[in-house]
């Protein structure tokens, strides 16, 4: 894998780094969460199917990451992730395109972004398992970039292995890697307009949600987010503001206090909307953001990383990593739609194994999604009791009503429903 020398070299110079936009810092104009129960958002549910069934959008996975801190020697999408049925990430996300695909009549093309490290057994994995119905001709896997991790003055640090210590290049690289690998031009040619970007660790993520194509469509928006409001002042994730007067995202570690801490009116938190990592990003937008001279900035980060010295001993020493960040193409969009969605119907990440946004939290909400479903209808769902309903039963509340003869009326065991 080639190095991109001239960009290294901007680098270590401290050209086409991160500058925060200056400016005051004031709340994002955010669609509320109550929103998608109004009359006006079935005009935007109408607009999204429509684009859907007329095969114009795609699905973006980013999915670079190994699932170490999960116990498993092997890419992240693999952990098995479902209440009862154990079912891994990628099985989840391509079943719930699969249900899509029913309902819409058309195929909805999922790209996945891989790194260096878990490629091969990503694409082993889909292959194994017959692309999970979705046709192989509807999956496109794509390798996210890498960038040498230099020393504080600047130089190559050798690695263990041999040749120079990489890193990925973050999950902004998703444009540079979606050009450089063909896919935006295969997206043109399939007359794909806009992409669904997610995360591989969100099980609940509504993958190419109606509601949000819709409305990020109808507002003519290049690229737009969802959020959900932050558990706590504390809570470590980066929030969408207005800066500058643009739309941004301020990460938890760059938040002054006054920021971090401001209150309204009524005492409530006001910088709240939480990034969940989901977004719509027109086509044409990605294509001008790696265009020359649009490019997204690079952040610097110090960190411990162990090399071949001077002597070709294994060493533990200072290094520097450069990484880019998807959302800070917001502030190039002229429009974006920032849309409030409920934490507990649409987020629930797995990062650890137990504890907050673990695996055992994770499978938890979504029984706990999935029960509540059911209590709507009537249905006893004792607490402690796991539910589980596949993509391909039922893919929300509303197609779920429509089966209701074939659910018990009383759950009384871990059941799964598909």
């Amino acid at each position: 894998m080639g190095v991109d020398l001239d960009l290294v070299s901007r680098l270590v110079r401290g050209d086409s780094l991160y500058t925060p936009p200056g400016g005051e810092v004031e709340p994002a104009d955010i669609i509320p969460a109550s929103f998608a129960s109004s009359a006006e958002a079935k005009e935007a549910v109408s607009r999204g199917s429509d684009l859907l069934a007329s095969g114009r959008v795609a699905a973006v996975i980013v999915a670079g990451g190994q699932g170490s801190r999960l116990g498993i020697d092997a890419p992240k999408g693999v952990v098995e992730v479902t209440p009862v049925r154990g079912k891994s990430l990628f099985c989840l996300f391509a079943e719930k395109i699969l249900a899509l695909r029913r309902r819409f009549g058309h195929a909805v093309p999922l790209f996945i972004m891989t790194s260096r490290e878990n490629d091969a057994p990503t694409r082993t994995y889909f292959q194994e398992r017959g692309f999970f119905g979705l046709g192989s001709q509807n999956v496109h896997f794509f390798v996210q970039g890498m960038l040498p991790s230099v020393t504080p003055e600047g130089r190559f640090i050798l690695s263990e292995t041999g040749g120079v210590f990489m890193n990925p290049d973050g999950h902004g690289g998703t444009f540079r890697a979606l050009r450089d690998n063909g896919c935006l031009g295969l997206m043109a040619s399939l007359g794909i307009e806009e992409i669904f970007y997610f995360q591989v660790d969100n099980p609940l993520v509504k993958v190419c949600d109606p509601l949000f194509i819709g409305l990020h469509s109808a507002n003519g928006a290049q690229m737009s987010t969802k959020v959900v409001r932050k558990a706590s002042y504390d809570e470590r994730v980066g929030v969408i503001v207005k800066q500058g007067g643009r739309t941004c995202l301020l990460e938890y570690s760059d938040m002054a206090d006054e920021v971090r801490y401001a209150t309204d009116h009524r005492g409530h938190m006001l910088y709240w909307a939480g990034n969940m990592a989901v977004h719509m990003i027109r086509r044409d937008f990605a294509e001008t953001v790696t265009s020359r001279g649009t490019e997204l900035p690079f952040h610097r980060a110090a960190k411990k990383i162990v090399g071949l010295d001077a002597a070709g001993n294994p060493t533990r020493m200072d290094g520097i990593k450069f990484e880019s960040f998807i959302f800070d193409a917001l502030p190039l969009a002229r429009r974006s739609v920032t849309l409030e969605v409920a934490r507990e119907e649409e987020f629930a990440p797995v990062k650890n194994m137990t504890g907050t946004d673990s695996l055992v939290s994770s499978r938890q909400l979504q029984s706990n999604l999935h029960a509540s479903w059911l209590g709507r209808m009537g249905v006893d769902v004792p607490a402690g009791v796991l539910v589980e309903i596949s993509p391909l039963f039922a893919l929300d509340f509303e197609e779920l009503q429509h089966k209701q003869d074939r659910i018990p009326r009383s759950i009384q065991e871990d059941t799964y429903v598909g």
